[in-house]
Formats: C-alpha cells, sequence, structure tokens
C-alpha cells in the first residue's frame, strides 16, 4: 500500500510540473510573436480571444486536425519515434532541476551529470527524422544540426564543469545553495567567460537563430522536419521550445541563484522582498532569458555554417579551458565571497 502511496506521489510530482511546463511552451510561442512584432512595428497575434491570447490554442487544435502525412519511401517506425525522441529528454531533464528549496521531483547526487547525458540525447531525434523522412532536404539539415549539437555539446560541459567546480558538488540542489545571498554572491560573476559561453551554447544547441543553419528557410527548406505534419511536426514544436525553456531554467540555476532573491541578505532590501516565494524568482530569471532568446531572433541575421563551427571550435572552447583554470586558481587562492 506504501509503495502505491509513494508511486502515486511521484505521478502527482510529475504532473505539477508537466502542465506548467506545456502551458509555458504553448504561451511562449505566443510570448514570441507579440515580442517580436512589436519590434517590428506591427501587432502581433490579435484575432482569437483577448489580444490573441487563445491563439496557441488554436494552432494546437489545427495542427491536431491534420494529417501526419508519411513520405512514400520513408522508414515509418523511425519516421514516428523521431519527434517523441525529441521531446522525450527535453521533459526528463526537468526531474532533477530544482524550481524552489526542496521543489524537485529527483533530489539525485549526479544531477548535473543527468541533465548533460539527457540534452545531449535530443540530437537523436532530429538525425532520425532526417534519415527517416528518405528527403535530401531533410538529411542535409539533420546532418547539419547534428553536427552542431555535438560542437557545442563539448563547450556548455565544460562551461558546466567550471560550475562543478565552484560549488563542489553536481547536485543540483547544492549548486543553488553554494550561491545563498545577494546578486554578487552568484557564479556570474567569478564564471562571467564561462556564463557567456554556456548562453551561446545554448543557443546554438536549440538551433535558435543566428544559429539556426538547420532549418535555413532560404537554403534547405525547413529542414529536418521539412516532411512532416499534423501532431508530429507539432511535437518537434513543443520540443524546440521544451528545449529553450529547459536551458533558460539551467542558466538560471548554474550562474544566477535559482530560487534565490538578487536582494538576499542585503539589510534593508532583504526583508521588503522576503515575501516572494522562491519559485517566482526562479520563473523571472527563466523568463529573462526567454526574453533574449527572442531578442536574438529579432536582431540577428543567420550564421554561415562554418562560421558557427568556427566560433564553436576555435573560440568557445579555448575560452573555458583557460578559464577553467582560472577558476582552479581562484579556489585555491579562497578569493570570497564564493570560494572562501
Amino acid at each position: 500500500m506504501s509503495a502505491l502511496i509513494e508511486l502515486g506521489w511521484i505521478v502527482a510530482k510529475i504532473v505539477a510540473l508537466i502542465v506548467p511546463l506545456f502551458v509555458a511552451v504553448a504561451y511562449m510561442t505566443y510570448a514570441e510573436r507579440k515580442v517580436i512584432s512589436s519590434m517590428q512595428l506591427r501587432r502581433g497575434p490579435n484575432r482569437v480571444g483577448w489580444h490573441g491570447l487563445l491563439q496557441p490554442i488554436a494552432d494546437a487544435l489545427k495542427l491536431l486536425m491534420k494529417e501526419v502525412v508519411l513520405p512514400q519511401n520513408a522508414n515509418r517506425f523511425l519516421f514516428v519515434l523521431a519527434p517523441m525522441l525529441s521531446i522525450m529528454p527535453a521533459l526528463a531533464a526537468w526531474a532533477v532541476l530544482p524550481v524552489g528549496d526542496g521543489l524537485v521531483i529527483a533530489d539525485i547526487n549526479a544531477g548535473l551529470l543527468y541533465v548533460l547525458a539527457m540534452t545531449s540525447m535530443g540530437v537523436y531525434g532530429i538525425i532520425l527524422a532526417g534519415w527517416a523522412s528518405n528527403s535530401k532536404y531533410a538529411l542535409l539539415g539533420a546532418l547539419r544540426a547534428g553536427a552542431q549539437v555535438v560542437s557545442y555539446e563539448i563547450a556548455m560541459g565544460f562551461a558546466l564543469v567550471g560550475v562543478l567546480m565552484a560549488a563542489g558538488s553536481l547536485n543540483m540542489g547544492e549548486i543553488v545553495r553554494a550561491q545563498e545571498g545577494p546578486i554578487w554572491n552568484w557564479f556570474w560573476l567569478p564564471l562571467l567567460p564561462l556564463f557567456v559561453v554556456y548562453w551561446i551554447s545554448g543557443v546554438a544547441e536549440t538551433n535558435r537563430l543566428p544559429f539556426d543553419v538547420a532549418e535555413g528557410e532560404s537554403e534547405i527548406v525547413a529542414g529536418f522536419h521539412v516532411e512532416y505534419s499534423g501532431m508530429a511536426f507539432a511535437i518537434f514544436f513543443l520540443a524546440e521550445y521544451a528545449n529553450m525553456i529547459l536551458i533558460s531554467g539551467l542558466a538560471a540555476i548554474m550562474f544566477l541563484g535559482g530560487w534565490y532573491s538578487p536582494f538576499h541578505g542585503i539589510p534593508l532590501l532583504g526583508p521588503l522582498f522576503s515575501w516572494v516565494p522562491g519559485i517566482a524568482w526562479f520563473a523571472l530569471k527563466v523568463c529573462f532569458f526567454l526574453f533574449l532568446y527572442i531578442w536574438f531572433r529579432g536582431t540577428f541575421p543567420r550564421y554561415r555554417y562554418d562560421q558557427i563551427m568556427r566560433l564553436g571550435w576555435k573560440v568557445l572552447i579555448p575560452v573555458t579551458v583557460v578559464w577553467l583554470i582560472v577558476v582552479a586558481g581562484m579556489i585555491l587562492a579562497e578569493i570570497g565571497p564564493w570560494f572562501s
């Protein structure tokens, strides 16, 4: 009986996390269209519901009713499996991410390792989609996306190794607790180059502008999901936005103090904002990073493929290696308030 209760409790925690996540993914598309339209002096979605607030639901219903067309010589099993392989790691990685103090599904000690393993699995869905579609455009897009994700995975991994060195733990909760204090106690300050590298790698990992050569519409139609339609296409779309929210959540936990207030421990401001729950601070930090994603899309032109590869291998990876040595020196010298 106790095992059943425990199982029910785990399922309840998963539902409590996944449902808001899906709502966030749906309304991220709405927010993106609204923000970009205001940048371009347009109105954006404004027909379905008040100020277009029901637009994501209308889009989802439209895609649900569309037929999933299977190309003639496609590998049926892999063609259907690919979208699921894309979205599952993006959702599974949230199991170890603490959204507040003690608010985590699985508080495991190797949390960071688990997240790295999950995020690197998403590339399988992309490669399978490209290959199973039996289309040269899809295969080209998949090869580009695969090479890009693998290249930037290394830089991102190195950046997270810096956080691991600074916190002295792989447990996500412990990494946040190591940053307890006001905004200058957080890891973004001593690990600033790693923070910048992590963020650039995160944008490249999610195949977003200016790194979206995998789906460069002007060159290879729509990249790896060119042959997809209906709900299968919608799942790829959801996976992209779920990955964006995951990368933003990770950035908030690793470098911006997770659920801590920026005024935590400051004599007058600390008590003034102490009523705000930790989950609200975490959500605000995630929203800040998601806004950066949209801002980049509205601002930058697309990189050329060789420029993307050069940036990953010749700039970001050397920067992370050098700064890891600097961090090791700071830890040995016990430079405060981070390493004292």
